[in-house]
């Protein structure tokens, strides 16, 4: 007996010190509807996935009349923390996320414990399929066919149909909803969706995570953010999990470690393109608009 807890107490140290050494590849990853920007840390995409230097070939400039004209979006954002408990197959997220009230145009939503925070879920790989299956549910609820869905039914074989309607612009729009940008890390997700037809003036998806758990580093607490650009808008989200706890000294833990995320979250550095020099991508999450 304790020879086994010996063997513990080496190994634990052993296996910080290999997530904390271990290449961060992947940090940069993220998931999306569309292959072609999904992951790019490096290289700058357009509306339509391409290079930036494609960006007048996929994407319609807007002309000079029309930049000083504003387009008025509504925005959808909630928290969630699941506790470590795998959603059902049935569960119908419908009314969380108000979509029979249907006049949403971004839904940003983040989760806290996705998964449990085990010693193997926060030393060991990243348990992505957890947070796939969230997003299945997201998708299955924002583009469910039907507004009164029986009971149980998740849409996601069914074929989606596309309800129009009228977006800032003036225009009849679409509404099925895309994932332009979702990213896991331990337990903390961060998932954003936006109408398939704002999906196109989306441009520079990024993400980047900070953890402030075990040793001050590792993802069991820390923070997911994404940015993105809507047409020539920054955005930035930020989805936190901290250390909890109302004894003396918490409270203080936890503001350091929000100064700390503030501190070291950062995007990678993009060149802006001769056609829009405006739209240099923000380096750090204050720095946005």
């Amino acid at each position: 007996m304790l020879e086994n807890q010996s063997q513990a107490e080496v190994l634990w140290p052993r296996l910080v010190a290999n997530k904390l050494f271990r290449k961060p590849s992947g940090s940069h990853a993220f998931v999306a509807d569309f292959p072609a920007a999904a992951g790019a840390a490096e290289e700058e995409f357009d509306a339509c996935g391409s290079p930036d230097a494609d960006a007048q070939r996929c994407v319609k400039r807007p002309r000079p009349q029309q930049r000083n004209k504003t387009l008025k979006y509504r925005l959808f954002a909630s928290t969630w923390n699941v506790g470590g408990v795998a959603p059902p197959d049935d569960l119908d997220l419908s009314d969380w996320l108000d979509t029979r009230n249907g006049t949403y145009d971004i839904y940003v939503l983040g989760f806290q414990e996705v998964v449990p925070l085990r010693a193997r879920n926060v030393l060991g790989a990243d348990k992505n399929r957890i947070g796939m299956r969230w997003n299945e549910l997201v998708r299955a609820a924002l583009n469910r066919s039907s507004p009164s869905p029986s009971p149980g039914a998740t849409g996601g074989g069914e074929k989606q149909k596309v309800h129009p309607v009228r977006d800032g612009a003036g225009g009849l729009q679409s509404r099925d909803f895309r994932c332009v940008v979702s990213k896991q890390m331990v337990g903390i997700l961060l998932t954003v969706w936006v109408r398939g037809d704002l999906r196109r003036f989306v441009r520079r998806p990024s993400v980047s995570c900070v953890g402030c758990g075990v040793m001050g580093c590792l993802g069991n607490k820390g923070a997911v953010s994404v940015r993105f650009w809507l047409r020539d808008t920054s955005f930035c989200f930020v989805c936190c999990h901290l250390a909890s706890g109302g004894r003396e000294g918490d409270e203080a833990h936890r503001n350091a470690d929000a100064a700390e995320i503030l501190r070291r979250t950062s995007f990678p550095r993009r060149h802006c393109s001769s056609s829009s020099p405006s739209l240099a991508s923000p380096h750090k999450i204050l720095d946005h608009e």
